[in-house]
Order: C-alpha cells, then structure tokens, then sequence
C-alpha cells in the first residue's frame, strides 16, 4: 500500500495531508464500532490524535496500523486506513513486563513525544532533529544517567558495546522515526562539557529503550513499529503535539483496555 486513505466525518473536517484522496464517512457511536476504534479504547483521555496498532496474537511479528484524528462533532474521522506494519521479533508483551533485549514491542498506550530522521524535514509539527553520523541512541544499562535517550555529541560510544544505536547506519529505517514515551527518563536532561546529554532521574535499566514509529524494511522489529516510507512521511505531516497525540498497541483481542 503506497499511500493511506483519508475520510472525513462530515464535511467539518479538513484534508490534513497535501493531494490526499478524501471520502465521507458517517459517524456512529461507539458500540457501532469495532474495538479498535478510539472511541472503544481504554486510555485515549483527551488525545485528539491516536495512532492504533493490532496484532492478531501476542507472539505475531505482523500488525495492522490505523490513524484517527477528533472531528469537529465529538466524533472521530479515519485519517489513515489499515497499513501493514511490522513489530517485535518476538511479538508483544504488556510494557510493565517488557524487558531490554527481548525482541518484545510493548502493548499499551504511549504519548508521541519526538522525531528525528536521516531524511529532511517532512513538515512535521514535532519536534524534529535531521540526524548525522554523530547521533547516537543509548540504552547502556551499566550507564544509566543516558539510558534510552537521544544523543548528538561526536563521540564514537566504544564503551556502549552492543547497547547503542548509531542513528545512520540505520539507513531508510530512519528516514523518518518518531519517539514513544516509552521508559523515557523523566529527567531533567542536561547537556555536559563533553557534549554528552545525562538525566538527573533515570529510566528503568531493565526495560530497555528506543521504541519508534519507524519506516518498515519488510522485516520483524527489535520491539518498534514499522510502516512503509509513503506512510511514514504522511503521519508525520500529520502528527500535532498541539493535539497529544498517542499510540495505542496491542493484540487485537485485548486492544480496548491496552
């Protein structure tokens, strides 16, 4: 699929992405809807984004990926229809019981709080950072003060080992990438003489880290998302943080309370 559908709940809702195909779709309550629906989930609160991901089992590398977005009569308009997408190695697990390491993708329901890429600026709302050869993402558990955070300093991270992603050499997987606040430090961050970003207050060690939205190589995931590029750079384009925008991910069966 090269390029999601859009559809708009009444004629209140504007096209969010440029040259995108639109079609009315009538609203229904929620009990019309099936689970994945956001207004059938259990912890959207006020997001006036949603992202939903649904496997079909728990141990399952294939999900499905929908967007929604709040229309102006209360309800809610499919900004992005179902996309093939890509998760863990070793499928899902509740994030509480995640661990680093594991190939799981953690089930539940995530603020979408970055982004970053090899490519340009998509036009995205987000905060967003065009990555070089410098850019690092550490989740060395025997450093815990940069455990899963992005890092921007020329540094070559030897004494990481395995535990750290140099963002480059990730190729057309990093093109675009946005960050869940999945075991995010709670900080504060600062940045160090030696350029190198420390938090005062640490993420879990155990839990593991750099869980992204990230464009799809055809292949199962260490534990992120991934969707095709086309999609990729449409969300995106579409993505507010003006409207808390989460993910929501989970098995199919459970979706509703994850």
């Amino acid at each position: 699929m090269r390029f999601p559908r859009l559809a708009i709940a009444g004629a209140l809702f504007a096209a969010v992405t440029t040259a995108a195909v639109v079609s009315v779709a009538p609203t229904a309550t929620s009990a019309q809807q099936p689970d994945h629906h956001p207004s059938n989930l259990a912890h959207v609160g006020t997001a006036g984004q949603v992202i939903v991901v649904t496997a079909d089992s728990w141990t399952t590398t294939q999900a499905t990926v929908r967007a929604y977005e709040r229309d102006g009569s209360g309800g809610w308009a499919e900004v992005v229809a179902a996309t093939p997408a890509r998760i863990g190695w070793s499928g899902l697990t509740p994030a509480a019981k995640r661990r680093q390491g594991t190939g799981k993708t953690p089930a539940g329901t995530f603020a979408i709080v970055d982004s970053f890429g090899r490519s340009p600026d998509p036009g995205t709302r987000m905060p967003y950072r065009r990555v070089d050869r410098d850019d690092a993402w550490t989740y060395n558990p025997e450093r815990p003060a940069t455990y899963n955070m992005l890092q921007t300093a020329p540094v070559e991270w030897d004494g990481y080992g395995r535990y750290v992603e140099k963002l480059w050499s990730y190729g057309t997987q990093y093109n675009y990438v946005t960050v869940l606040d999945y075991n995010l430090p709670p900080g504060p961050i600062t940045t160090g003489a030696d350029g190198i970003r420390r938090a005062a207050r640490t993420a879990n060690t155990k839990a593991g880290g750099g869980i992204f939205l990230h464009v799809t190589n055809g292949k199962s995931t260490a534990g992120c998302v991934a969707i095709p590029q086309d999609t990729m750079r449409q969300v995106m384009q579409w993505l507010d943080p003006g409207r808390k925008p989460v993910i929501v991910i989970g098995p199919a069966s459970v979706i509703t309370s994850m």
